[in-house]
């Protein structure tokens, strides 16, 4: 669906979501009007008077007459009376109907259509279970963008409860990813329980936005090889994660509670993947990491250092850079946007690893 589409379709939706209230108005109008006219011919008022007279009639302020009215106009007051009464009862009877027919949660869907075509860079989450929350409470503390997509009802009135902006529709469809900004997102976590589901979101996502960063959940090695051919950039289970975090708690608990404060902080550990070309290196190739004063210039700690299969920790002033190689580097945003500044086009790629 083109841009141009989708803004045609939410023109029709406007127009249906104001055509239940077109009938109560025009009756009131016709009340208002015809009222109106009718004092303007039996007392021969200015237009002014008549529509005073006629609002304060309907609305039971009763400030007064305008004059004294003749017993036509006696007559006309008690069919506006009669009128108003009518309208009134209409539109009580229309706002149930309405609140039944789930009409007020359409119009928040709209506000929520409305808004989400404004939204850039955010995260669009599939699903919201128990992974899904933890998934959502973490970008939150982190204060990212972030829409929910889920068709359950509860999960919806919980996610929206927790502030958080939810498209209830199926996530499998493109057009709900369309909706939710897949063009200009971030990028994408599948987090739906089967693994049928996340390899249709993850296909209809990678099709529909090919540059996009899609993080999706498997249940199976199986359904990971799946993923990862259908065009998942991560892929991660939740059993080989869990088991990962208990083991690094009995083996490496530091790291852990660093990664664990890490994640509360403002720092990010990000992932620069140096071009292969020879061009691009022109002003970095063969010099020293001392010689080039990255951490001094920017203020980011480069932690390691990734060259094929060899990986250098903690490297020294002496490491020299070379196309190819993998910079893991920490610091906080700033420092990582001056970082990748001043290596300016040897950059082919920033992944962020943690934040």
């Amino acid at each position: 669906m083109t841009q141009g589409s989708r803004r045609r379709t939410s023109r029709r939706q406007l127009k249906l979501l104001a055509a239940p209230w077109r009938g109560p108005f025009s009756a009131l109008s016709a009340v208002i009007l015809i009222g109106a006219i009718g004092y303007r011919l039996t007392e021969g008022w200015d237009w002014g008077d008549c529509l005073w007279m006629v609002l304060i009639t309907i609305s039971t302020i009763g400030y007064g007459e305008v004059e004294t009215l003749s017993p036509a106009g006696r007559l006309v007051t008690v069919l506006i009376v009669v009128g108003g009464l009518i309208v009134v009862q209409l539109a009580i009877q229309r706002v149930l109907g309405l609140k039944d027919a789930g009409y007020f949660r359409r119009l928040q869907e709209f506000r929520i259509h409305r808004m989400l075509e404004s939204l850039h860079d955010h995260v669009i989450l599939c699903g919201y279970g128990r992974i899904g929350q933890e998934i959502a409470a973490q970008l939150q503390r982190d204060q990212i963008p972030l829409v929910v997509i889920e068709t359950d009802p509860d999960r919806r009135d919980v996610a929206e409860a927790n502030g958080l902006q939810v498209l209830q529709a199926d996530a499998t469809l493109d057009e709900t990813l369309l909706d939710a900004g897949l063009e200009r997102c971030q990028s994408l976590v599948a987090a739906l329980p089967g693994d049928a589901s996340n390899l249709y979101v993850t296909l209809s996502a990678r099709g529909l936005n090919p540059s996009c960063r899609l993080i999706a959940r498997a249940n199976s090695d199986e359904a990971a090889t799946k993923l990862r051919l259908a065009g998942a950039t991560v892929v991660v289970s939740p059993y080989v994660a869990g088991g990962r975090v208990m083991a690094a708690s009995a083996l490496r608990p530091l790291a852990l509670n660093f990664m664990e404060l890490l994640a509360g902080s403002d720092f990010e550990i990000e992932e620069f993947q140096l071009s292969r070309d020879p061009l691009h290196l022109m002003d970095i190739r063969g010099r020293s990491l001392a010689e080039l004063e990255l951490g001094r210039r920017s203020g980011a700690l480069v932690l390691a250092i990734r060259d094929r299969s060899e990986l250098i920790a903690n490297p020294g002033g002496e490491t020299q850079l070379a196309p190819g190689q993998l910079l893991i580097v920490l610091g906080s945003k700033p420092q990582l946007k001056r970082f990748q500044d001043l290596l300016g086009e040897a950059v082919d790629s920033i992944e962020t690893m943690a934040g």
